[in-house]
């Protein structure tokens, strides 16, 4: 595997650990109270898609279990369509589809 590709397989874990714990504990009502919160969460899960958007397709490709694709798209979402972010898929993303990457990443990441 290249070098950047566990640099960013790395910050990729790190990010995804950080969005998940900010969550711990908090309800979705509180979530939704919380702007500092929100705007913390998607610059998080922002920050995870450009890390997975800059991972070799060949180290993609050798881990099909990773939603790359959906993970570059979020990315995507949040920096070019960031007035229609819908505040339901990003807690979803942060409290459900974090979790299993992070188990996903870390056998990889060194």
């Amino acid at each position: 595997m290249p070098k950047d590709d566990e640099l960013y397989l790395s910050h990729m874990l790190e990010t995804a650990r950080k969005a998940t714990s900010k969550t711990r504990g908090i309800s979705r009502d509180a979530y939704n109270e919380d702007e500092t919160l929100r705007l913390a969460l998607a610059h998080l899960v922002q920050i995870l898609g450009e890390a997975a958007r800059r991972v070799t397709s060949e180290t993609q490709a050798a881990q099909p279990n990773i939603a790359w694709r959906e993970i570059i798209g979020m990315r995507h979402k949040i920096v070019h369509d960031y007035m229609n972010l819908d505040e339901d898929v990003l807690w979803e993303v942060v409290t459900q589809d974090l979790p299993p990457l992070i188990e996903a990443l870390e056998p990889i990441v060194s």
